[in-house]
């Protein structure tokens, strides 16, 4: 028995047996005589648990027995948990996955797939050693400078189901995280098309090649395409039906197909080194530099009538035939041969070219009228065009981190498997790049459906001890990766229709009675069957390439986001990243996706920018915590900042609309279309902000103050008015409104236009009415501030209406441009957009009207503002003093400025002396003509 007997404790916190010499007696006697222990206390599910961990042993931790670790792989599976809500406290299951079962085998089965066994070889032959070693590294970096940032995210808290879709909606927020989400959603499901794609070429081409229901393949790409569209729908069909049936056998036959996996690639390393020396099973049959097909090998010679029947006719012999001998050439020649420094170089050719030594334009260009039996490249290769078909292979990453919670330790699994898991992949990728250039010879490498070996596959000839280990193997762990994607995807999916962040996915939420995504699943497989009817791995690896590299470029932007702006939650137990590293992983994502396909990259693009904005107006409002919402508070912080640092110019001026709003006896809004007003005059965009003041005492009235502002809330929503809103409790109306006025607002964003309904009903509420009104008439004034007061606001137009007519402004106070500029910013709403401005203005008898309606026209042509302009002459006994004062003060000095043209230090002295004037000699009338007369 160990020295440590207790190791839990009770729910409330309290160790039911102290931790003493009395204690550890009551123990031993307790676990000794159940019975005894039956009558003391129930016997209960909790006591059976407690009992459990009491005779717990350390020994065992430290020093697992080999059964434990033989039941774990036996009980080893792949499949993606079930879809969560993250944010529910319902107590999750018992984990028990360590960092090798839970986390590193899933990733390696994942990252191991159907191009390493039937394209590897093609992209080393294609590209060469070099190329083809930096294609592979480069996708390796992707992979690991991904897993990086991935690995800091995910130690930072727990990743439910969903996997990459939680990190980066959780980091980057609903509308980042949904897009992304949907586009990792659309590549596993079409990476289940090339899976099941993969497996179907693997069986057809080099297991079964009389299976062909469109003829001969070999001599006609399209009917082998066919022969892959009719045979991927059955398997589609079959592999749904077992998703759909028992996910049990899908965690059973992940096993299988990871030990298929990994003795495949173990038979190829011992196969390359036991042919060290060459193999004498295969040989090729080459004319000049062209490489032949379907040739037997004893015919591959001039002599025989075999290739004389095949390239001459009545007319005579192709050129190149007669021209160049036939030979024999070993197709692996091993590594002691130094074929290395032949496939050093690259080999890209353009499709309809031939496959040949060299890059001579006599062996690759085929002049004939028919290519003969003469192996022709398929498709236009590119440096950039591989690394799109390569990267799938090096996908997967994700595994790991989509299991987090049935991991025993997340934060530690996670990090140590993911990246054990990439630098062995890596190793073996890059190793095999460099064995395969070594060991094959030049012209089968770049064979890509070994036509000229009979249909066989490359990779299958060089393993250990023979074909069928690599085919049936690599065929079993193709069926095993296609399954977990179709296992996956769905609940991928589900897990995003579940968090109602697009509000049209929410019928793939729903479970079945076996708590299987059914919806999801029929979904996923209508998309993975338009991947099928594309019919080739080498269209679909590049454009599910997108696919990841976008999720991938996020995980990295999500942790450069994060770490950049320090969030106090940004706390990731894995230590070793770098928001550099991030970057650097963001910018090959990038790059890649656009050299491997521009418009592929386009359309991924365009796709996430359509989700991102469905979701952005007319998703469900989702607050975690992201990143994106960090980042808008240091972007409002900063700029808020540069606001204060001196007063803003006249040209950046608009409404910052404050919005004074009277409650009924119900306390709800008494004129609703004062908000249309607002959102009216701001066109939607810009800030508003709303309040009413409640009188009384705050502490009181607390909850009616709540309710209030939850409907005067709704009202803005209903209204689209864009800002914000709250009630204020005061004991007097006038005061309460006078301090919203002066204080409301942040720094630089403080409102300068204050919009106040009319007090109609001051007649029935007496004097207390029209004083608070003047009284906030008075105080918007003082902190000089605009002031609209709609009066009969009942008959606005609905911001859902369009109305016509004019809108008329009698600018009888000049006041710099304010009453052009409101009318202007009414007419960009839809609601005014087919009014006419016309601007009225007053003029004593004695004024120039044609003058000032020239004058006012040139204002208005300057202000960019189109209007009708009017001039109204009165009588002066009909013009109030305060606007002839207004009026007459400010075309003087308007004028007299632009007579004398002073810059604008001299202004300001100049507008100093009319004050001084008027103050010392109460003459409001400074003689024009004077002042003409001295300049």
């Amino acid at each position: 028995m160990p020295e440590r007997f207790i190791v839990s404790k009770a729910e409330d916190d309290t160790d039911p047996y102290p931790a003493d010499e009395n204690a550890t007696g009551k123990l031993l006697n307790d676990l000794n005589d159940p019975c005894e222990n039956s009558q003391s206390e129930p016997a209960n599910e909790k006591s059976n648990i407690d009992a459990n961990l009491y005779l717990y042993d350390d020994e065992l931790d430290t020093r697992p027995h080999v059964s434990t670790f033989i039941s774990s792989l036996a009980n080893y599976e792949n499949t993606i948990p079930s879809a969560t809500d993250p944010d529910s406290k319902t107590a999750a299951p018992a984990a028990r996955m360590g960092t090798l079962i839970g986390v590193f085998l899933p990733c390696i089965q994942n990252i191991f797939g159907v191009i390493l066994f039937i394209r590897l070889t093609w992209v080393v032959g294609t590209a060469g050693a070099v190329c083809g070693f930096l294609i592979v590294l480069t996708c390796c970096c992707v992979t690991m400078l991904t897993a990086i940032s991935m690995s800091a995210i995910a130690t930072n808290g727990v990743v439910p189901a969903g996997g990459s879709y939680f990190m980066i909606s959780r980091s980057l927020g609903p509308e980042f995280g949904g897009a992304v989400g949907m586009l990792f959603y659309t590549g596993t499901t079409l990476a289940a098309a090339m899976y099941i794609v993969g497996a179907v070429e693997i069986v057809l081409t080099y297991m079964a090649p009389w299976a062909s229901i469109f003829g001969d393949f070999t001599k006609d790409a399209d009917a082998m395409y066919n022969n892959f569209r009719v045979y991927g729908t059955l398997l589609l069909l079959i592999m749904g039906l077992i998703v759909f049936l028992g996910v049990k056998f899908v965690n059973k036959f992940a096993a299988v197909a990871l030990a298929c996996v990994i003795f495949s690639i173990i038979a190829v390393y011992v196969g390359i080194f036991d042919n060290i020396n060459g193999s004498e099973k295969l040989y090729l049959c080459v004319l000049g530099k062209r490489l032949l097909k379907d040739i037997p090998i004893d015919n591959c010679t001039k002599s025989d009538t075999f290739l004389s029947d095949m390239f001459c006719d009545e007319n005579g012999c192709d050129e190149y035939y007669k021209n160049n001998n036939v030979t024999k050439v070993k197709g692996i020649k091993g590594l002691a041969s130094g074929v290395f420094y032949e496939n050093v170089l690259p080999s890209f050719l353009e499709k309809g070219q031939l496959i040949a030594y060299g890059k001579n334009t006599v062996d690759i260009e085929n002049l004939a009228p028919s290519t003969y039996n003469q192996v022709v490249a398929d498709i236009t290769t590119s440096f950039t065009l591989l690394i799109g078909i390569f990267f799938p292979s090096v996908t997967g990453i994700m595994a790991g981190s989509n299991r987090s919670g049935d991991l025993a330790d997340a934060q530690k699994s996670i990090p140590i498997g993911t990246i054990c898991a990439i630098l062995t992949t890596s190793t073996v990728y890059l190793s095999s790049v460099l064995l395969f250039a070594g060991t094959v010879d030049n012209l089968l490498l770049r064979d890509k459906f070994g036509q000229s070996i009979g249909g066989k596959l490359v990779v299958a000839n060089i393993a250990w001890p023979n074909q069928w280990v690599i085919l049936v193997g690599s065929f079993l762990s193709t069926l095993g990766a296609g399954l977990q994607s179709l296992t996956g995807a769905p609940r991928l999916l589900q897990a995003i229709a579940k968090d109602e962040i697009i509000p049209f996915l929410s019928p793939f939420a729903v479970s079945s009675k076996r708590g299987e995504p059914t919806r999801a699943l029929l979904l996923t497989i209508v998309i993975c069957q338009g991947g099928i009817l594309l019919g080739n791995v080498d269209l679909l690896a590049p454009l599910l390439s997108m696919f990841f590299l976008m999720c991938y470029g996020f995980v990295n932007l999500a942790c450069a986001v994060q770490t950049l702006l320090r969030t106090p939650n940004w706390r990731p137990r894995f230590k070793f990243y770098h928001w550099g590293l991030s970057l650097v992983g963001l910018t090959l994502c990038i790059s890649i996706m656009f050299m491997t396909s521009w418009y592929f990259a386009l359309i991924a693009m365009g796709m996430a920018i359509v989700i991102y904005k469905y979701i952005e107006y007319r998703g469900a409002e989702k607050e975690w915590g992201d990143g994106i919402r960090g980042m808008a508070l240091t972007a409002a912080r900063y700029s808020l900042l540069r606001l204060e640092e001196g007063p803003p110019h006249t040209k950046n001026w608009r409404p910052q609309i404050l919005v004074l709003s009277k409650f009924n006896d119900n306390f709800m809004p008494k004129y609703r279309k004062i908000f249309s007003f607002a959102t009216q005059l701001k066109a939607g965009k810009g800030l508003t902000i709303c309040v009413s003041v409640i009188q009384g005492d705050h502490h009181k009235i607390l909850n009616r103050a709540v309710d209030a502002k939850a409907s005067l809330r709704k009202l803005m929503d209903d209204e689209k008015v864009k800002g914000f809103c709250d009630v204020l409790v005061s004991r007097d109306i006038g005061e309460g409104l006078s301090s919203v006025i002066q204080t409301i607002g942040l720094g630089g964003m403080k409102p300068n236009t204050v919009i106040i309904g009319w007090p109609y009903s001051w007649r029935q509420e007496g004097k207390q009415s029209w004083k608070t009104f003047i009284q906030t008439v008075r105080t918007v004034a003082a902190c000089h501030m605009a002031l609209l007061v709609p009066k009969g606001i009942n008959f606005f137009p609905e911001s859902n209406h369009k109305i016509g007519g004019n809108i008329d402004i009698w600018w009888i106070v000049h006041d710099g441009g304010l009453l052009m500029l409101l009318p202007f910013l009414l007419k960009q709403h839809r609601t005014w957009r087919n009014c006419k401005l016309r601007i009225f203005t007053v003029a004593q008898m004695e004024d120039n009207s044609i003058q000032m309606k020239k004058d006012l026209k040139t204002f208005l042509y300057h202000l960019r503002i189109e209007a009708d302009v009017e001039v109204v002459e009165m009588m002066n006994s009909d013009i109030s003093a305060y606007t002839y004062e207004r009026t007459l003060m400010m075309e003087q000095r308007n004028q007299m400025l632009r007579e004398l043209r002073l810059n604008k230090k001299e202004n300001s002295k100049i507008v100093q002396t009319l004050v001084d004037f008027k103050e010392t000699t109460g003459d409001d009338k400074l003689p024009l003509v004077k002042a003409k007369s001295k300049n």
